[in-house]
């Protein structure tokens, strides 16, 4: 993928980062995309919904479904700002997402390059291809001045 194109999709992935520190939520934003074109937008809301499963991937993924009318989102691509969870990991492998690019990593929190790993257990029935450091700093940087702010 075109350098530029790569940054224009995690570009649209922070303004929704963005708009989730707005409302005092982690900023993490997410996009799926299909053929080129975005089919899903995420941002987290869990403390606005009062849902604790409401992260930017499961959002834009259930609006990505919805929108295809298929939960099966096979050729499609998800970006998000940040390493997915275990959660959103198994959805990412449920849905069948074709690849997986990402921004900063979450030592604490991931299960991509970190923790249990998700994707490399021998058990799972999907794994994306997957790409990591896209807009690293940018989208690590979003979230040290979130938490910095909050202390």
């Amino acid at each position: 993928m075109p350098l530029t194109k790569a940054r224009e999709m995690m570009n649209e992935a922070l303004d929704l980062a963005r708009a989730a520190a707005a409302r005092s939520e982690v900023p993490v934003g997410a996009i799926v995309v299909k053929d080129g074109v975005i089919i899903g937008r995420g941002a987290n809301r869990p403390v606005d919904s009062h849902d604790p499963t409401a992260h930017a991937e499961i959002i834009a993924i259930r609006e990505a479904a919805a929108k295809l009318g298929n939960d099966r989102l096979t050729g499609c691509d998800l970006w998000v700002t940040l390493e997915p969870c275990a959660m959103c990991a198994g959805a990412i492998a449920h849905a069948r997402i074709a690849r997986l690019y990402y921004g900063a990593e979450d030592p604490k929190g991931g299960a991509v390059a970190h923790g249990p790993r998700i994707f490399e257990q021998s058990t799972l029935h999907h794994r994306p291809e997957i790409y990591s450091g896209i807009a690293a700093d940018e989208s690590s940087a979003l979230l040290k001045k979130f938490f910095a702010d909050r202390r």
